[in-house]
Parts: structure tokens; C-alpha cells; sequence
């Protein structure tokens, strides 16, 4: 399993309208082929900033996969144009002790 972390950053006037589309975006999400949980998370310290954490089963589901896919284009078209920048998006191992 690999944590994709992305960033985001909406402008505070469209924090609403942002929120309505990512909850029709997640739809395209959570049916990608190796998608296995989608969360996002609002800052309480800076408004408009945003993390999404989509866990999948490997990097290439998620950079191959889905973002090669006509999904990811669907994707960008609900989230897209609130984007203030462009996100930051990495991913992460578990670390098991």
C-alpha cells in the first residue's frame, strides 16, 4: 500500500464550490483501479489549504493507472480550476517497527 499526499490550495472565496466538486470528483477516484480509500482534509490553521490522502495499491496505480487514464482528466475537470497553484503530490511507504 502507498500514501499519494497532495497539496492543495483554493482560493478562501471559493472554499464551498471547491468542496462541492472534489465530492463529485472523489466518485472518479474511489472507482480507479487500485484505489483503495480517498480522505481530504481542510486546514484549520491557513484556509484554502487542503491535503488529499489517497491510499493505493502501489505508486504505478496512482501515476500510471489512474493518471494515464481518461479518469484523471474527469478528475481535473471537478477539482481543477480552483487550484491557486499547481499541487504538490508525493508518495509514501508505510514504515513498519
Amino acid at each position: 500500500m502507498v500514501l499519494e499526499v497532495a497539496e492543495f490550495t483554493v482560493a478562501a472565496t471559493k472554499l464551498a464550490e471547491f468542496e462541492a466538486a472534489y465530492a463529485e470528483g472523489r466518485k472518479v477516484l474511489q472507482r480507479a483501479q487500485g484505489c483503495l480509500s480517498v480522505d481530504l482534509r481542510r486546514c484549520i490553521e491557513t484556509p484554502g489549504r487542503y491535503l488529499l490522502l489517497v491510499e493505493w495499491t502501489s505508486v504505478e496505480a496512482h501515476t500510471r493507472g489512474f493518471r494515464e487514464s481518461p479518469d484523471f482528466l474527469e478528475w481535473r475537470r471537478h477539482v481543477g480550476p480552483f487550484f491557486v497553484v499547481p499541487p504538490k503530490v508525493e508518495h509514501y511507504d508505510q514504515v513498519r517497527v
